[in-house]
C-alpha cells in the first residue's frame, strides 16, 4: 500500500509540474502586456516589465516563478487591487468558496444518493419516474437559471433569504447559492447511483444472498452500496473541485467574494490580470489533482485489487 500511495503521489507531483509549466508559457506568451494600457504610457509600460522581469527569456522568468512559488507566494497582481500581492486576496476566496462548496457537496451528495437508491429499489414504478424526472430536469436547468428562479421567489417575492450574500448572516445566505450549486451534483449522482444499484441488484452474488435469506437494510448495506460505490465515487470527485472552486456565474450574481468572481473580474476587469489568472488555474489544477489522488487511494483501500492490477502493471 505504501509503495501504491507513493507512485502515485509522485505522478501528481509530476502532473502538477508539467500544468504549472504550459499554463506560464501561454500566458506568457499571448499578445499584448498585462497592464491598463488606456492607463499607462509605453515608457511605463517598458518600465513596469523589467520590474517584474517580463522582458527575461521565458525558461528564466519560469525558474523565478517557481522560486517564488515555492517560498509560499504568488506575488502580485498587475491590474487587479492595485497590484496588491495575491495570496492574501486568493485565501479569502478560497475560504468563502470552500464553505458554500463543503456545504453543496454534502447536501448534493446525501439527497443524490437517497434519490438514486429510492429510484433503484422501486424500478419501473412511480417513485422511480419521478426520481428519473427530477433528475433530468436537474441537468438541464442552469445552476445560475435556478439561482435567478429563487432569488425572484424567496428574496424578491417572499423576502425570506437575503438577495445578495451577507458574510454576517452567512446560514441564511449560504441556502440558495448552496440549492443551486448542488442541484447538477444531486442529478448526476443519482442517475448513477439508480444504475449501479440496478447493475448490482442484478448480478448474481446478491441473487445467491436473497436465496440465503438475506432482504432489506442488511443486504442493500453489505452486497448493494459497497460494490457500486467505486463507479459512484468517480463521479463524485469532479464535482467535489467544481463545488469548491466556486461557479463564476453563480458567485457573480449573488456577490459572493469567492474564487469564481475573482476569475471573472481578472478576465472582465480594466485589464486582464494574467498574474491572477495563472494563480486561479494553479490552485484549481492542484485541487483537481488533490481529488484526483485522494480517489485513487481510495481505490485501493475500497478495492485491494486495483492496487495488485497497478504493481503487476
Amino acid at each position: 500500500m505504501t509503495r501504491y500511495i507513493t507512485k502515485r503521489i509522485l505522478m501528481s507531483a509530476l502532473t502538477l509540474l508539467a500544468i504549472i509549466f504550459v499554463l506560464f508559457v501561454l500566458i506568457r506568451i499571448m499578445p499584448g502586456d498585462p497592464f491598463p494600457v488606456e492607463r499607462m504610457s509605453a515608457e511605463m509600460i517598458l518600465q513596469k516589465r523589467e520590474e517584474l522581469g517580463l522582458n527575461k527569456p521565458i525558461l528564466e522568468q519560469f525558474v523565478n516563478y517557481m522560486s517564488m512559488l515555492a517560498s509560499g507566494s504568488f506575488g502580485n497582481g498587475t491590474s487587479l487591487y492595485n497590484g496588491a500581492p495575491i495570496k492574501p486576496i486568493l485565501t479569502a476566496c478560497l475560504v468563502n468558496s470552500f464553505k458554500i462548496g463543503v456545504l453543496s457537496i454534502l447536501f448534493g451528495t446525501v439527497v443524490g444518493l437517497a434519490i438514486g437508491i429510492v429510484a433503484a429499489l422501486n424500478r419501473g414504478k412511480f417513485l422511480d419516474g419521478l426520481c428519473t424526472v427530477v433528475s433530468i430536469l436537474g441537468v438541464c436547468i442552469p445552476s445560475y437559471v435556478f439561482m435567478i428562479f429563487l432569488q425572484y421567489f424567496f428574496s424578491y417575492k417572499i423576502p425570506f433569504f437575503p438577495y445578495f450574500f451577507d458574510p454576517a448572516n452567512f446560514l441564511m445566505s449560504a441556502v440558495m447559492p448552496m440549492l443551486s450549486l448542488s442541484l447538477f451534483a444531486i442529478s448526476t449522482i443519482a442517475r448513477f447511483t439508480r444504475n449501479e444499484m440496478i447493475e448490482v441488484l442484478n448480478s448474481d452474488y446478491v441473487k445467491l444472498a436473497e436465496a440465503k435469506g438475506l432482504y432489506g437494510f442488511e443486504l442493500i448495506r453489505k452486497h448493494v452500496l459497497r460494490n457500486a460505490l467505486i463507479p459512484i465515487v468517480t463521479v463524485i470527485a469532479p464535482l467535489v473541485v467544481d463545488l469548491l472552486t466556486g461557479a463564476m456565474v453563480i458567485e457573480k450574481i449573488y456577490g459572493i467574494n469567492g474564487v469564481g468572481k475573482l476569475m471573472v473580474d481578472a478576465i472582465a476587469g480594466q485589464g486582464v490580470d494574467y498574474n491572477y489568472v495563472l494563480a486561479l488555474g494553479i490552485v484549481f489544477s492542484a485541487l483537481y489533482i488533490g481529488v484526483m489522488l485522494a480517489l485513487d487511494i481510495l481505490y485501493g483501500i475500497i478495492d485491494p485489487r486495483i492496487r495488485l492490477a497497478t504493481k503487476e502493471g
